[in-house]
């Protein structure tokens, strides 16, 4: 296992490469222990870099609230 920073998104491509091909590990192996630490590297990496913003616009609200159930 050679783990190492996610630092750029050359090494994020490089992250998801090497995930694809340990996705399916057993558990208990050292192939899903670096699966999960890939994971949780990428998706840091992700919420720092790639950071989506979930909250519905005020627009949004505001048309929402027009309706009634």
């Amino acid at each position: 296992m050679n783990i190492k920073p996610i630092r750029n998104d050359n090494d994020l491509t490089a992250a998801f490469i090497r995930l694809e091909s340990i996705f399916q590990a057993m558990d208990g192996t050292l192939e899903a222990d670096e699966r999960d630490i890939l994971v949780t590297l990428i998706e840091a990496y992700e919420n720092k870099y790639y950071h989506i913003d979930f909250r519905p616009s005020e627009g949004v609200i505001k048309c929402l609230s027009n309706y009634t159930i």
